[in-house]
């Protein structure tokens, strides 16, 4: 069953929220009275619930593309000229501590991480109280899906603040107040260490759960976290373990990727699972990911969204000056035309774009109210991304493994109807950023490559303060041992 993973974590889906992050739950949302631990068929419901902590709401869903790539040079803020004037902050780089889009963001990542503790801390009780094998390998296993769980949200607090401090264990208000932070490198170990875990017990599939995280997922978020690190051996390394797998593969239509289609997909490794259970209203657990960047005004009310992240001319002008047709279909809904499916883009549109990697046709939204997009799965690893990193490692002088780095090169831009170019570090980064554009990467591809200054100067951005986002002033309200961002006044 495609979405079996959100049916379990949709019965508590209302115990994985926090208010800050001093109210992180002692006891994780799940009450101890509430979980037998002697019980097998209840090993999977902490787990659920840290799934079910990633599955962005309406609020969360607009501060999360706000920060994660309305800063970028692909998209513009969009929506209403006077909606969303925190988003615009961040788009015009003008923000300060004060920012609620991001001091959500820093609230939605350790309610992550939360979730994903009490999870590994319950898998202690249920290898305490089971004795058989079969049930504690499936302790074992689960265990390690929650530290790919920890380790995404502390990989997105690192590229998103730099240094936070790392919480591995549940903590009281007082210990949690007290926190100092740790460093990036010590950031990266812990990342590291949790996904080498993972690695090693979590199976290569689950056959009955489609979208359930795997060891090939560690592996790629690995191979993602190593490019940041610049520990170009063991990018390469991990990217190359998943291609030699044979597991994973680039689906023929670009296009495809991206509709429904293509979720849980032979290229995907990672995603952030949604779904309505086919209801029209109701409890459902559902992402607001897509909704948020449908086209506003749209006459059809399952046809339209918030219009936030919209794609910017600069975008445009890139895609169409390197002939990247394919990828332009695709990542481009444009105000006035009609899709291949039939839907009507109305010149009612707010915006004369949206994204396009997030449209999904109107025969699949069936929710009663503005249903757009709310089965949509968010695409967080694609094996396209594998292929560059493994090019991108080489490029910095990893040792090539099973191909070349224009081997992996040309598999990426062929599928996107490209010609051949010679490899090259430049190549890498620029098929990288066609290939993955409006996919959340581009702002913090930027800053690790060090050319945010350059692209992103002319928008705003400034050096020594904007390649991480403040602190959150609340935050250090709570916790005086968190410091001050470079560059901010608090």
């Amino acid at each position: 069953m495609k979405k079996y993973i959100v049916i379990i974590a949709c019965a508590i889906l209302s115990l994985c929220s926090c208010s800050d992050f001093l109210n992180i739950r002692t006891e994780a949302s799940m009450p101890s009275s509430g979980l037998d631990y002697t019980k097998p068929e209840n090993i999977i419901m902490p787990l659920s619930a840290a799934y079910a902590s990633m599955r962005l709401g309406e609020g969360e869903a607009f501060n999360y593309v706000a920060v994660m790539d309305i800063c970028s040079d692909d998209a513009d803020k969009g929506s209403s000229a006077d909606d969303g004037p925190m988003a615009a902050a961040i788009d015009n780089f003008s923000l300060d501590a004060s920012n609620t889009c991001v001091a959500d963001m820093w609230t939605y990542f350790y309610n992550i991480s939360s979730s994903a503790n009490y999870a590994i801390e319950s898998m202690d009780k249920f290898a305490e109280a089971i004795t058989s094998g079969d049930g504690l390998r499936q302790v074992a296993e689960t265990r390690g899906e929650a530290k790919i769980i920890r380790a995404w949200a502390y990989f997105n607090l690192l590229r998103i603040f730099g240094s936070v401090p790392y919480i591995d264990r549940t903590m009281t208000s007082d210990e949690l107040a007290k926190m100092k932070v740790s460093t990036e490198e010590q950031l990266f170990g812990y990342i590291y260490a949790d996904l080498d875990d993972a690695i090693k017990v979590v199976p290569d599939s689950w056959d009955e759960y489609p979208g359930r995280y795997t060891s090939w997922t560690a592996r790629a978020l690995k191979s993602r976290v190593a490019l940041y690190r610049k520990d170009w051996n063991e990018a390469a390394a991990q990217a190359d373990a998943i291609i030699r797998s044979g597991e994973f593969s680039l689906l023929s239509s670009f296009r495809d990727v991206f509709l429904m289609k293509g979720e849980n997909s032979a290229e995907l490794l990672m995603s952030i699972q949604s779904s309505t259970l086919g209801q029209s209203t109701g409890e459902a657990p559902m992402c607001y990911y897509a909704f948020i960047q449908g086209p506003r005004n749209n006459p059809a009310s399952n046809m339209q969204g918030w219009g936030f992240k919209v794609p910017s001319q600069k975008l445009i002008d890139f895609l169409d000056g390197r002939g990247d047709v394919i990828r332009k279909q695709a990542t481009i809904l444009e105000r006035g035309t009609t899709t291949p499916e039939g839907d009507e883009i109305s010149t009612m549109c707010v915006n004369p774009y949206y994204n396009g990697k997030v449209y999904t046709p109107s025969r699949y939204n069936k929710w009663s109210f503005n249903g757009y997009g709310r089965d949509y799965d968010v695409r967080l690893i694609r094996y396209a991304e594998i292929l560059l990193n493994y090019a991108e490692a080489v490029m910095n002088g990893a040792p090539a493994g099973s191909i070349t780095a224009q081997d992996a090169l040309d598999q990426v831009r062929g599928r996107a109807g490209l010609a051949v170019v010679p490899v090259s570090l430049d190549a890498v980064q620029e098929e990288r950023h066609a290939e993955l554009a409006m996919e959340d990467n581009r702002f913090f591809d930027l800053v690790r490559w060090g050319k945010a200054v350059e692209v992103l100067g002319p928008l705003g951005f400034t050096e020594g303060k904007n390649e991480h986002f403040p602190i959150p002033s609340t935050q250090r309200q709570l916790n005086p041992n968190l410091p001050a961002s470079p560059g901010y006044n608090y």
